[in-house]
């Protein structure tokens, strides 16, 4: 890859662009007001940066999740109200719950992700409390938790231009926090933009053990804070998938 053979002599360590580590608790609130039509995704939102995503692909995990896909139909009301409460486009959290469950509430990951939005445990511990619920095991609380922490992703990403924002918070919500804010940390160091998906999208391979030279030059540890990351193209499909759903979700449903 031509981009690695010289990024060492074309970008300086000192041209990394720092970026804001969040601490685990709200830091900012802001109002919220309903997009026009022309931009329907989301709004701005509380922020809330639960790091952990939930690595799960339905496709993939499909034999894992006992019962059967439920119409999206069934769910349309509870994502419509807390779609509202935070300022989000219901039909982009109901494609957000497409591909994490096909609609399955008692869908369950291998790494612990449950779920129609599929919460991992991590997250449900950090916004129960937040919230008001108890835990995420029913369909209305976990719609609740998963809207609120999309929500959060994409208040963290408020730099990046609207498209490019919303899959970079579809890429959190799948990948975790902490790895997109790795891979714009690489796609800073190479020159790229950090708020362009595209830039982030080619960084994420180069979270694996194979670029170690690359982390060395960024990083004082000599790798991602938040460690390698080998399933960088599961999160790019994620994000493709997800968008597909949008498209045809938004055709049923308007």
């Amino acid at each position: 890859m031509a981009v690695i053979e010289t990024y060492v002599s074309k970008n300086p360590a000192s041209s990394i662009i720092p970026l804001i580590l969040f601490a685990s608790f709200p830091l900012l609130q802001t109002g919220c007001y309903k997009p026009p039509s022309s931009a329907p995704y989301l709004n701005k939102s509380t922020l809330y940066p639960v790091v952990s995503g939930t690595g799960y692909n339905s496709e993939e995990f499909e034999a894992e999740t006992p019962g059967e896909s439920q119409k999206p139909q069934k769910y349309n009301s509870l994502v419509r109200k807390y779609s509202d409460r935070y300022d989000l486009d219901w039909i982009l959290m109901l494609s957000v719950m497409k591909q994490e469950s096909q609609f399955k509430p008692n869908a369950r990951s291998r790494v612990g992700a449950f779920g129609l939005m599929q919460i991992m445990p991590i997250t449900e511990s950090g916004l129960t409390g937040k919230l008001g619920v108890k835990d995420a095991k029913s369909p209305s609380n976990n719609i609740k938790i998963g809207t609120f922490h999309f929500r959060s992703l994409y208040r963290i990403f408020r730099s990046a231009p609207e498209e490019d924002r919303i899959r970079l918070s579809l890429a959190a919500y799948n990948a975790g926090l902490a790895r997109i804010l790795d891979a714009r940390q690489i796609a800073a160091y190479l020159g790229s933009d950090p708020n362009s998906w595209e830039g982030v999208k080619k960084a994420l391979p180069l979270l694996s053990r194979s670029y170690y030279t690359l982390h060395q030059n960024i990083w004082d540890e000599a790798k991602p804070p938040s460690g390698y990351f080998r399933n960088w193209r599961q999160t790019t499909k994620y994000v493709e998938k997800v968008l597909e759903h949008y498209e045809e979700l938004s055709l049923a449903f308007n």
